[in-house]
């Protein structure tokens, strides 16, 4: 195995064609910011926005705004430009809500298509991972329970299970893209054809790949999909999600969470629900149009390069963080979970350590910013537009300094946030 240097990590700085892009981001001095697959940087455009919004928008033109601004469409004009990122086309996706509201949206749509269907009526089972995003689970175990049709869930450990999993059974399968845990990246094409095949439809939560890497919804297949904005697509602490439903879907996706703004006329007040065409029938209520403007500011910046580009610098920026720790950290037992193999592996590394949370602990009072989740994973997520290879090298020798010398306190308070 090939010796890397800090000087090598430079050069590869300087020969990054999208090293400049960082310029878009406020990062404060002396961080390496390795959580962008929780919380992404800020914009350094996000803040004009936000002053441009509430001292000129709201102060000055107030309620007007709705027209002027065109605070009405900003869902619809966001999911435009968010669709690309996603695989997927104009009109087929909105800005609106949180991801947990979505999902539930788009897994009570899809039950009912499928239970309007005399092939399919009779289907009661949703397969999903144990290890999925655990607020997934719980929002399909509330629906089932709020619905009381007999749905159950059919929960696997691990992906080779999914192929016997998925049956003639199976109503809906609802994947999370890329593993929040330990950052395995699912085949979305092969996993939705043998969905379709088996007669069910499949719902993909893109929370951990919308942004980091190429995702291909339509040429896939996939039939609904969800995820947020403030992880990798940098929008914000809880800025609105999305959701895409495919075209040959809108016009049966229904949920009941029918609100006005997703009524076919939601100024004639009329007294009955009506759901207007298209994906604005999974709008809810009156939109948070602040959070929404900030949205924009992230999204801007993918414009400047493209997801393939971005692929590939995370790559590259994975690889050389699991070499860096295996060479630099071999007397501690830390146990790689994130799949070696590209095809695989998203836009993080994940480590586990008995210790795990405390190391993460000295490690952010470092300047290393990385987040920690049960049991024992130490989560590292490198978002492309603004980690350097010199990043890598510095939070390893950080990492590599605490473990030997055991610089972390095994008492750690643990704070209400990992």
């Amino acid at each position: 195995m090939t010796t890397i240097t800090r000087d090598h990590c430079l050069a590869l700085d300087q020969a990054d064609t999208l090293a400049n892009l960082r310029n878009e981001f406020k990062l404060p001095a002396g961080t390496i910011y390795l959580d962008g697959n929780s919380l992404g940087a800020m914009p350094r455009s996000s803040q004009t926005r936000a002053l441009e919004v509430i001292t000129q928008e709201w102060g000055n033109d107030l309620i007007k705004s709705w027209n002027l601004a065109g605070w009405f469409d900003l869902p619809s004009r966001l999911g435009n430009l968010l669709a690309p990122l996603i695989g997927a086309a104009d009109n087929e996706v909105v800005v609106t809500d949180s991801t947990s509201v979505n999902l539930f949206k788009a897994l009570a749509a899809g039950l009912q298509i499928q239970a309007d269907k005399a092939e399919t009526a009779q289907r009661k089972v949703i397969v999903t991972e144990r290890s999925n995003f655990p607020t997934d689970i719980y929002m399909a175990e509330g629906l089932t329970r709020w619905l009381d049709r007999g749905y159950i869930l059919r929960l696997v450990d691990t992906p080779q299970e999914l192929a016997t999993a998925i049956d003639a059974d199976t109503a809906l399968v609802m994947l999370t893209h890329v593993n929040y845990r330990n950052g395995y990246l699912h085949d979305m094409q092969a996993i939705t054809q043998h969905a379709h095949q088996q007669g069910a439809l499949i719902l993909w939560d893109l929370a951990h790949s919308a942004g980091a890497l190429p995702v291909s919804l339509n040429e896939a297949g996939a039939d609904f999909a969800v995820g947020c904005t403030y992880k990798y697509l940098n929008g914000g602490p809880g800025s609105p999600a999305f959701i895409w439903v495919a075209p040959r879907h809108q016009q049966a996706f229904q949920h009941p969470l029918s609100g006005w703004w997703g009524h076919a006329s939601p100024f004639a007040m009329q007294p009955s629900f009506e759901g207007t065409p298209g994906i604005r029938r999974a709008l809810c209520g009156t939109q948070p149009i602040v959070s929404l403007a900030m949205v924009e500011c992230g999204l801007e910046i993918f414009a400047k390069t493209s997801m393939q580009a971005l692929r590939q610098k995370s790559l590259a920026l994975t690889d050389l963080f699991i070499q860096l720790v295996e060479q630099r950290c071999t007397q501690h037992p830390l146990e790689l979970v994130t799949p070696r193999k590209h095809a695989q592996r998203g836009s993080q590394v994940s480590f586990h350590h008995q210790h795990g949370y405390a190391i993460m602990q000295s490690l952010i009072a470092r300047g290393v910013i990385g987040d920690y989740r049960e049991p024992g994973i130490m989560r590292f997520g490198f978002t492309p537009l603004y980690v350097g290879f010199a990043d890598v090298w510095d939070a390893v020798e950080i990492l590599r300094d605490i473990l030997d010398t055991k610089d972390y306190a095994l008492n750690a308070t643990r704070h209400a946030v990992t």
